[in-house]
């Protein structure tokens, strides 16, 4: 055998010994490295990876390096992306549907939010997305968002008159608060810390870990427990890269993504446990509102409003609405 003849077929052997190039998935995520969802993205990328012998191998980008949520949600549609976990308070100009899980106290607590996004209803706001170029796989836990302010606590809506609140960008939000007699400033949220420390604005509205890991506890010593918004957030494939792969790996990605909001929730849990009592050892005085019919019942302008503007959605929030 000559020696050009041995090469050829030692580098033939080689390249049948070596793997084929695994599928290299790149994920959007805006949160630190140590927050629970991004946690749970890691884990998902482990599973993922481990459990298809590196056909899919998805890399987890924190921090929001990728960009801000509204161009990741583009780059994913488009496939720039492959992956993200996004809060479906923004995505309502993209898929109207999801409007509706940010209606004021459309959850009765956190737990109706995972039996409902778990089940046949959460199904459809998939649907929903995937015809947008997204697929949700499972859905993570924000907690419930309420109330914080520099001036006093809330007990009654009447408290929340006159007062300016910090919102995030979406009409049924700023409609929220009006309805409460406040007046909402959508602000991006890296300007709130300042803004509540000079007066711009009396207060803001989110979830313990936020309130915490933002430190707008320091300049917003009131902490009202409203429970009015519980947005779920979801763990999103492009459509293009979930119809890529093959039945038996979206098998595989679909458990891993289970697991992964599984995690995601039991440490969002110990979090907010580890927030609540962080603010309340410096000083935040935290106080549950003792009616929050009175707030739920502000909400119906609010409502139907929404209902005369997407007579189609109605259907969906009656059956949200009568879940348990």
């Amino acid at each position: 055998m000559t020696f050009t003849r041995i090469a050829l077929t030692g580098a033939l052997a080689a390249l049948v010994a070596v793997p084929a190039m695994a599928n290299e998935w790149r994920g959007w995520n805006i949160h630190p490295e140590d927050y629970p969802n991004s946690v749970a993205l890691e884990s998902f990328a482990t599973e993922v990876t481990e459990n298809t012998e590196g056909r899919v191998a998805p890399q987890v980008y924190h921090n929001a390096v990728l960009g801000d949520q509204p161009d990741a949600i583009e780059q994913v549609r488009n496939g720039g992306l492959d992956f993200a976990n996004f809060n479906m308070g923004p995505m309502g100009q993209i898929v109207p549907a999801t409007n509706v899980l940010s209606l004021p106290f459309i959850f009765k607590d956190v737990d109706q939010m995972h039996v409902v996004m778990d089940g046949e209803i959460g199904q459809r706001f998939s649907d929903a997305l995937a015809k947008e170029g997204l697929v949700a796989l499972s859905w993570f836990d924000s907690g419930s968002r309420s109330f914080y302010n520099t001036k006093q606590a809330i007990e009654t809506p009447d408290d929340v008159k006159g007062m300016k609140f910090r919102v995030m960008n979406n009409d049924l939000y700023v409609q929220m608060v009006d309805q409460l007699g406040g007046n909402a400033t959508p602000m991006a949220y890296g300007e709130v810390y300042q803004s509540l420390k000079t007066g711009v604005i009396d207060g803001a509205e989110n979830n313990y870990p936020s309130y915490d890991s933002s430190n707008h506890f320091e300049v917003a010593k009131y902490y009202s427990i409203t429970n009015h918004l519980i947005i779920p957030e979801c763990l999103c494939v492009s459509t293009a890269t979930w119809d890529a792969l093959s039945d038996a790996d979206k098998t595989i990605v679909k458990a891993a993504a289970v697991n992964a909001a599984n995690i995601q929730r039991e440490l969002w849990a110990e979090r907010e446990l580890q927030s609540r009592e962080k603010v309340e050892a410096a000083g935040v005085q935290i106080n549950e509102v003792k009616d929050p019919k009175a707030f739920q019942d502000a909400m119906t302008p609010v409502y139907e409003g929404f209902i005369e503007a997407n007579p189609d959605l109605e259907s969906l929030i009656k059956d949200i609405q009568a879940s348990s």
